[in-house]
């Protein structure tokens, strides 16, 4: 499945029936950065990029101002095609912190934050340095460059979790990898 990124009209549903069909999305903008494909898997902090909003859809962004942090949600369009579909894998970038990978467990994919999904949808929570117009300026963004934007979302203080749970899986792992 190929995603463009250009200008697109609205969104286009497929009509509603309980449990069936399609939903196709149209991207509402695109992310630009300098940082290599290399840094941005690095996750090296402060990594800044703009998301670009079409601007047909400029008039949403009214009102984002003065938020800290936003969610960008985009579309992973640079995955192998083995990345799309895989319902359990190893958390592999841990090995970049010296474990090998046959030292980690295969897990499924939605107890990862890894970009092999069924879906090839990304989540980034970010803070939003600045507004011009239709470009938001942000840093910690871990979208490639071209990286499609399906949605925009301000983080609200209700979103905050004072206490958490991890499983003991991740726990060990994050010691082992020094992450603790």
């Amino acid at each position: 499945m190929k995603v463009k990124a250009e200008r697109p009209p609205l969104v286009r549903r497929q009509p509603r029936r309980r449990g069936a069909g399609e939903v196709t999305f149209k991207p509402i903008g695109v992310v630009h950065t300098s940082a290599s494909p290399d840094e941005i898997r690095s996750q090296k902090a402060g990594v800044e990029s703009t998301v670009e909003i079409y601007p047909q859809f400029e008039p949403g962004l009214k009102g984002l101002d003065g938020f800290s942090h936003i969610f960008v949600l985009g579309y992973f369009h640079a995955l192998r095609p083995e990345q799309i579909g895989p319902l359990q894998v190893k958390p592999k970038r841990l090995v970049r912190y010296g474990l090998k990978l046959d030292e980690l467990p295969t897990v499924g994919v939605f107890a990862l934050d890894s970009p092999t999904r069924p879906n090839a949808i990304g989540l980034s929570l970010v803070r939003l340095i600045s507004r011009e117009r239709n470009r938001l300026r942000v840093s910690g963004l871990d979208f490639f460059d071209g990286t499609p934007v399906l949605d925009v979302k301000p983080y609200e203080e209700g979103y905050r979790s004072e206490a958490f749970d991890v499983p003991e899986w991740h726990s060990r792992l994050r010691k082992l990898a020094g992450r603790v």
